[in-house]
């Protein structure tokens, strides 16, 4: 076991779970003023349903090797983390780091990966809904997918390898070239995107949706949270090393140019196609580069980075008006982004993967390795795209036939912060004699 790399992830992991509340300050931005607080506690609410499971079965669905793990999912072992507390890692490999703390840190991507899934229902989900869609979306979809692509199995004493996932492992159909996904553009990008966009498809289109004008009420609450992902990332990235070295340095160098080029990529397409760029677009294009380079940030040189975040952005900006053309509502652009993103950075890792940067990478297409990487890529998105947005349709179309999953529409005209929370992120009402507030008040009134 060693200390700086046991510290190193810990850090991590602590960056990791600061991306869900800042996810929730990006998201509750972009809402209408009437939902900010309902869309942030989708984000909330989830860490405390995923950590809950994640204990319960989920780390062992995901990463529980014996001899009763298949390529498709792990044991279902309810005392996976009970015991073992200075055992050591062992996922295709011996790491330095306690097998708690890589469980803690791989429970902060089961975490915020349905929490993406959020913006793109907002203003119209039932709290409890979504609670109840969370529970069953990460038990069938999340942990086995991770499993999928997280897990390389558990190297025994004669050096072979039993447990590990198809996708991870390259079994199969992937011809032995196992995904590269370093930090979750499949498991948890192109994951997320397609079940938003299945779920935008149960619930339907907002009342006034292209007719209303719903613009972010409050841009400045997003480009916080927009700040708070890109810090949050580093861990996300550079922490999926699970260690202080030089893969971590490069994912970290690797995340940070690729965010800069997609954000300057996404202003460029504003100022070409609309006259003029947007601190919405800024912050947008800064999560496009992030989703992008999650799973390319360790099999990559820097220069191609700064290119995949350039081709990133200014594809996802052309991407989130997708919705219009489809008539799909996808409120906060979560497909354009995300499930776009992800898998402009999966296909991307086909071309420009190179052992030069990585012994453990596999080249691409442009160094040699021909097309049987960028061939496997391509499967494992399509799989798990196709797995995710079929689930979460058939789980989104039974919730709303049973219990419902959409508000009713005078609670979505009224505001779905008082008819689900009662409660409502900003409060105007006259307190006092005098003072900011009764002058809105005594304007509101005149208005009316």
């Amino acid at each position: 076991m060693n200390t700086g790399d046991t510290a190193w992830v810990l850090a991590s992991t602590a960056l990791v779970l600061l991306m869900t509340p800042g996810l929730a300050f990006f998201y509750g931005g972009m809402t209408r003023a009437k939902s900010t607080l309902n869309m942030m506690m989708m984000s909330f609410v989830t860490i405390g349903i995923v950590s809950v499971l994640w204990v319960i079965y989920g780390f062992a669905l995901a990463f529980g090797n014996d001899t009763s793990t298949s390529q498709y999912f792990g044991a279902f072992d309810l005392s996976r983390l009970s015991s073992g507390i200075n055992e050591v890692v062992n996922n295709g490999g011996a790491y330095t780091i306690p097998v708690l703390v890589f469980a803690a840190f791989q429970l902060m991507f089961a975490v915020i990966t349905p929490a993406l899934i959020s913006g793109s229902i907002a203003d119209r989900t039932k709290f409890i809904s979504w609670g109840i869609f969370v529970t069953v979306w990460v038990s069938v979809v999340y942990f086995p997918v991770a499993h999928w692509v997280f897990d390389f199995g558990t190297k025994l004493k004669d050096d072979s390898i039993i447990g590990a996932g198809w996708l991870a492992s390259g079994a199969g159909i992937l011809n032995g070239k196992g995904v590269e996904d370093f930090a979750g553009g499949t498991a948890v990008h192109i994951n997320a995107g397609a079940a938003a966009l299945a779920l935008a498809i149960v619930l339907g289109k907002r009342v006034g949706w292209r007719k209303d004008p719903m613009r972010p009420h409050n841009v400045p609450l997003v480009l916080i949270g927009a700040g708070l992902l890109w810090f949050g990332w580093f861990g996300f990235n550079a922490g999926s090393s699970l260690g202080a070295n030089g893969i971590a340095g490069l994912a970290f160098m690797n995340t940070q140019v690729a965010t800069s080029a997609a954000l300057l990529g996404w202003l460029i397409v504003e100022k070409i196609r609309d006259g003029h760029p947007t601190s919405l677009g800024a912050a947008s294009g800064a999560v496009a580069g992030l989703v992008a380079i999650t799973p390319a940030c360790a099999f990559i040189t820097p220069w191609a980075s700064v290119i995949l975040g350039l081709i990133a952005g200014a594809i996802c900006a052309l991407a989130v008006g997708l919705k219009y053309k489809f008539g799909f509502d996808d409120s906060l652009d979560v497909v354009g982004v995300h499930l776009v993103g992800g898998i402009v950075g999966c296909l991307f890792i086909g071309f420009f993967s190179t052992s030069a940067v990585n012994p453990l990478a596999w080249e691409g297409v442009i160094y040699g390795g021909g097309f049987a990487g960028l061939r496997s890529q391509a499967i494992s998105a399509g799989t798990v795209f196709l797995y995710s947005f079929t689930v979460a349709l058939i789980l989104g179309f039974a919730i709303e036939k049973t219990i419902g999953f959409r508000i009713a529409r005078d609670a979505e005209i009224e505001g779905i912060d008082l008819t689900e929370h009662a409660e409502s992120g900003y409060e105007f009402e006259n307190r006092g004699a005098g003072g900011f507030g009764s002058v809105l008040s005594g304007s509101a009134k005149e208005g009316a």
